[in-house]
């Protein structure tokens, strides 16, 4: 049976998938057509359910339970890796409720942090998430949210860092910040689901015991191409949360869906967020 994934080309999902979608673990008779897009273009195709295995922000999942549900595997969640607000040097902290703000999306789960980090629903324009640094940097916008890559070179641009909005939520409630994870449409077959879900964990367990194997596929795919960074990027994002949710895990999505609910932000449901 073949069924379409898609991912971001972040890399964190580059190394993640890498050894499913090549042939090195399995997933029982299942085949991948595998698609490739910038996060909130993924938030954006899963309203209209085009693909059957997705990732997706967060946020985007507290809109669309009613056609996805999370899997416990491949999930980007930690402490310390959470989006950044920047702004040149100088800038005031209590203007941002007054100011534009660029931000990687209005289904990210940055874009959902910053509104209950703001208390309000923020004065958000959207756009691809490595526009924003240049676009704060020329002065186009006074304050912009980070999210990526971006976070290991904002300085370079001559940004100063205004708030972690992941500190922020760490000191809020104690858990770690669920950034975005891997979603199954729910019309697929519960045994197919579980199957994908164990295999992405085993393509998690690949990576991290050969972590050179995927460099090559990451590269092609990385906006930042530095060893570095693209290091930097995988050891925040990708981690045991990434292997299985864990109790940790599902406590800090089910505390932000619940947060997000209170404040208007995402629609209320009755449905589960897991099969």
């Amino acid at each position: 049976m073949n069924r379409t994934i898609a991912y971001s080309t972040c890399p964190n999902d580059t190394f993640i998938f890498h050894a499913l979608i090549h042939g090195l673990v399995q997933a029982g008779d299942l085949t991948f057509e595998t698609h490739l897009h910038d996060v909130e273009a993924l938030n954006t195709f899963a309203k209209e359910r085009r693909f059957d295995i997705t990732k997706l922000s967060f946020a985007a999942i507290g809109h669309l339970r009613d056609r996805y549900a999370l899997l416990r595997s491949g999930a980007a969640l930690g402490r310390g890796c959470g989006p950044l607000i920047v702004a040149k040097p100088g800038f005031e902290p209590s203007r941002l409720s007054e100011v534009p703000i660029a931000v990687p999306g209005l289904m990210t789960t940055a874009h959902l942090l910053l509104g209950l980090y703001l208390g309000k629903v923020p004065q958000a324009v959207p756009m691809v998430f490595d526009t924003i640094m240049p676009k704060v940097a020329s002065g186009e916008f006074e304050a912009g949210l980070i999210i990526h890559e971006s976070r290991f070179t904002y300085q370079e641009q001559g940004l100063t860092c205004v708030d972690d909005l992941g500190a922020f939520w760490e000191r809020e409630t104690g858990l770690p910040i669920p950034l975005g994870g891997i979603a199954a449409a729910r019309d697929l077959p519960e045994d197919e689901i579980a199957c994908v879900e164990s295999a992405i964990s085993q393509s998690v367990k690949h990576a991290f015991a050969h972590p050179q194997a995927s460099r090559n596929y990451i590269r092609s795919h990385a906006v930042e191409l530095s060893d570095e960074v693209i290091n930097s990027h995988i050891g925040l994002y990708v981690n045991d949360f990434s292997i299985d949710l864990g109790d940790e895990g599902v406590a800090a999505i089910e505390a932000l869906m619940e947060r997000a609910e209170k404040s208007g932000l995402i629609p209320p449901s009755d449905l589960p967020l897991f099969i």
